[in-house]
């Protein structure tokens, strides 16, 4: 596809503009100190449409935006068969969207991007999704000067005029939240927790050694507890072998556990170091080096990120998402270690949890967006 001024967005078709698509951020973001490079590795092997398990439901194809010879943005369109078949949906996605400050660029790689979609059968589209609400997703569109917790996206602040001056309009916010550790909970809501745990057989259980069949509970359990929530997909067996591969080491077991009612599992939560601190002196490289930065610089991971939090629909009226933030406030205070834990992210509308991080004093660190286009 050919544009004005040297301007041209071709699929990527060579291990060199494969190359290409993964540097690209190092482009983007070269002055800006609040980004957190990926690893190299992790992302090529999200984007092996071959070998990663989310591609053997889905399927996609990557663009590399070039001006005179110049590489200037990216964007992979995808369409994920296992979301349009729960919701019942036409939709494609986009996702992986990089670009310098060049809108004429940024609106080829979306008409690109649509137009692969639409050819598929597709009637709207939506994004970013990297590649879709099992990973990473949104667009940071407020909080551009606080540093990214981990698996949270960034990204430079021309991005949502660019996104919006390409006819996209707003579909779903999502919240991100921050505590510290001189964070108090309210009394109220203790006494509650403590109610609730003495008088109703629940318990919090945190496996001291987690195992693959533990991240198939939690799995089961986030079906259960997300299935009817917006932008919803069920992960495969593959997907979730390959999440144990790569979330086992993280874990710190008193901030991994399941909220049991009497013997049945019935909530989640799974919280992990945020190793962007050291994510940031790997600068996307793994090797010898970077088990050496790991040894050296491990004490800067002084944070937490909360990837999942959930209950039962029937037991959410008990007030069980009390006990565990109450559980996860406590061991941050008991562990010292950890001086700030990033909550999100969080659905805008998700009222229960949302309004209970007002009441403690606590108000949205960082908003992202998910954005929709139609394409009749």
């Amino acid at each position: 596809m050919n544009q004005s001024n040297g301007l041209k967005i071709v699929p990527i078709s060579s291990r060199k503009q494969m190359r290409q698509f993964i540097n690209l951020p190092w482009q983007i973001y070269s002055d800006d100190p609040i980004w957190i490079p990926p690893l190299k590795k992790s992302i090529s092997d999200l984007l092996n449409r071959k070998k990663h398990p989310f591609w053997q439901c889905a399927h996609g194809e990557l663009f590399l935006a070039t001006r005179n010879g110049e590489v200037v943005g990216r964007i992979v369109a995808l369409i994920d068969s296992n979301y349009n078949k729960h919701h019942q949906e036409k939709s494609g996605a986009w996702g992986f969207f990089e670009c310098t400050n060049d809108p004429e660029a940024a609106a080829a790689l979306f008409n690109t991007a649509e137009a692969w979609v639409k050819a598929r059968g597709m009637d709207q589209i939506r994004g970013p999704f990297n590649p879709s609400t099992n990973y990473e997703i949104g667009t940071l569109i407020q909080g551009f000067k606080k540093v990214p917790a981990l698996m949270m996206t960034y990204n430079p602040s021309y991005y949502p005029e660019l996104i919006y001056n390409a006819g996209y309009r707003k579909e779903k916010d999502i919240l991100s939240f921050r505590i510290t550790h001189d964070f108090v909970v309210p009394q109220w809501i203790h006494d509650l927790s403590d109610k609730l745990l003495a008088q109703n057989n629940i318990t919090i259980r945190c496996p001291q050694k987690w195992r693959r069949e533990d991240i198939r509970l939690l799995c089961s359990i986030y079906h259960e507890c997300w299935s009817t929530n917006w932008g919803f997909v069920p992960t495969t067996e593959a997907e979730e072998d390959e999440l144990a591969k790569n979330l086992l080491f993280l874990i710190d077991p008193e901030l991994a556990f399941f909220v049991y009612y009497g013997d049945e599992p019935v909530g989640i939560g799974l919280m992990v170091p945020d190793y962007n601190p050291l994510l940031k002196r790997f600068n996307g490289k793994l090797g010898l080096s970077a088990l050496i930065k790991k040894f050296l610089y491990e004490k800067e991971v002084v944070g937490l990120r909360g990837l999942l939090f959930g209950v039962k629909d029937r037991y959410r009226q008990m007030g069980l998402h009390l006990v565990s933030v109450t559980h996860v406030v406590e061991v941050i205070k008991r562990k010292q270690k950890y001086q700030y834990a990033e909550m999100g992210w969080n659905l805008e509308d998700n009222e229960a949890i949302n309004l209970l991080y007002t009441e403690c004093g606590l108000h949205p660190d960082k908003r992202y967006r998910i954005y929709r286009k139609p394409l009749n």
